[in-house]
């Protein structure tokens, strides 16, 4: 054989990436099959194996498209894949470019997950503002979980052992299968007719079809409406469900449920006696205080002799007093001299000045109102006079003295010859009388 037949690598691994490149069957591949070999990328990027009972396949997800993903991946998945299969060119391998991943059988209940997260929290049921604040020494619990299994033991063995003064009271629900939605619903709203301080709901961990309950719309909005404030407590810390959104505490697990629920006794007897102490040791700092004012009073000169505070008491009296006297002096001095100058005053001798000056004024006044008057009459007069005048113009009688009539048809003036009629009786008013004439032709101008 020639040996310019021969050609490298390369060119052999770059020949099968354009083939496969271009194979329309291989653009838009769906696979199902489980994960092995997961490894997260420092870069974001995911790689892993996709195998089935018999064969396997490389595969690699990119960071633009990992980090869409709402949850976790995990060796042993069994999962859907979208993607386009093509060839590593440095390896010789072929593999799988993943563009998109669910889980295998959870894909249409992994999409209503989302979907009723998303319109139930437009509706603002998440909303910190409207979650109640759960009680930090609640004294009666209400339970709402299956009566049998590992989350109902948890939860009171843990109430039991950090709280056991609390009541607990327990109402049997399904919490799995195709009536439990219904039966949580009706044991969350029999639980809001006893006077509960907390509820806790709930259930230990399975799969996603096991917890679904719990996704389920109504059970959420019995949760949202609620008067008691409610932890919920759906399988183990890694699951999540639409009931875990809603309710006004999430827990991880039941056991944590529990220990959000109640105190723990013994940090609480701590607590106690640490306060115990600091009280103490308050009372004492406030007796030691005390008792140095009492030994300060006890040990004071005033204290000792009791007779000289009544003597600054005296002395001070005595300045008072004197002060005293010599401000109603000066009163009594001031009042004096102001009467001594008035009875100097000239209007003081001389009275009749005052009556003097007052009939001055007045006379002067008079004469104003006088002139004033006048002018005011004046001037009415002639306003009057100018309105006589006016009415004189505008007075019909005077229109009529200079050769003008009115016509009245009815006592109604006419002023037009729509106003009248052929044959229609007339008044016609004119200086001196009235003349009554009917109307025998009608024309226009």
């Amino acid at each position: 054989m020639a040996k310019n037949n021969y050609i490298s690598v390369t060119q052999l691994n770059r020949y099968l990436k354009y083939k496969i490149d271009n194979d329309e069957n291989l653009e838009h591949v769906y696979l199902k099959g489980e994960i092995s070999n997961f490894k997260a990328h420092s870069r974001g990027h995911f790689y892993f194996t996709l195998k089935d009972e018999t064969s396997r396949i490389n595969a690699i997800m990119f960071a633009s498209n990992a980090m869409k993903l709402k949850f976790q991946i995990y060796d042993g998945m069994k999962v859907l894949v979208t993607g386009r299969v093509s060839v590593y060119e440095a390896s010789g391998s072929y593999q799988i470019y993943v563009e998109d991943l669910l889980e295998d059988g959870l894909g249409s209940l992994y999409m209503a997950f989302e979907q009723l997260k998303e319109k139930l929290e437009k509706e603002g049921l998440f909303k910190e503002e409207h979650k109640q604040k759960i009680p930090k020494i609640p004294s009666k619990i209400g339970i709402v979980t299956a009566p049998t299994g590992a989350a109902i033991k948890d939860i009171l063995s843990t109430i039991k052992r950090r709280w056991p003064i609390c009541e607990t009271i327990l109402f049997p629900a399904l919490v799995q299968g195709e009536y439990a939605k219904d039966d949580l619903v009706k044991k969350i709203r029999l639980a809001n007719q006893y006077d509960l301080d907390l509820l806790i709901i709930g259930r230990g961990g399975g799969s996603i079809e096991d917890l679904w309950p719990f996704n389920e719309e109504i059970v959420a909005r019995a949760i949202y409406e609620s008067s008691i404030p409610t932890i919920s407590a759906v399988g183990h810390e890694i699951d999540f469900t639409i009931a875990d959104f809603v309710a006004d505490k999430r827990a991880p697990t039941p056991t944590g449920a529990a220990e959000m629920a109640v105190p723990n006794l013994e940090d609480v007897k701590s607590y106690l006696n640490q306060v115990n102490l600091r009280l103490q040791n308050s009372l004492n700092s406030i007796i030691n205080q005390n008792r140095e004012k009492l030994n300060g009073l006890i040990n004071s000169n005033i204290f000792k002799n009791p007779y000289r505070l009544y003597e600054i008491k005296e002395q001070m009296f005595d300045l008072l007093y004197e002060k005293l006297i010599r401000v109603v002096k000066n009163l009594l001095d001031k009042k004096v001299y102001q009467f001594d100058k008035l009875k100097t005053n000239f209007i003081f001798k001389n009275p009749t000045i005052l009556v003097i000056d007052k009939i001055y004024l007045y006379n002067d006044l008079v004469k104003k109102i006088n002139l004033n008057w006048e002018k005011i009459i004046t001037d009415k007069q002639n306003n009057y006079l100018k309105l006589l005048n006016k009415l004189e113009v505008l007075n019909p009688i005077t229109t009529i003295k200079r050769g003008y009539s009115i016509t009245k048809l009815d006592n109604k003036i006419v002023t037009s010859i729509k106003d009248v009629t052929k044959h229609s009786l007339l008044t016609i008013e004119v200086g001196d009388g009235y003349l009554n004439s009917e109307v025998l032709e009608i024309k226009e101008k």
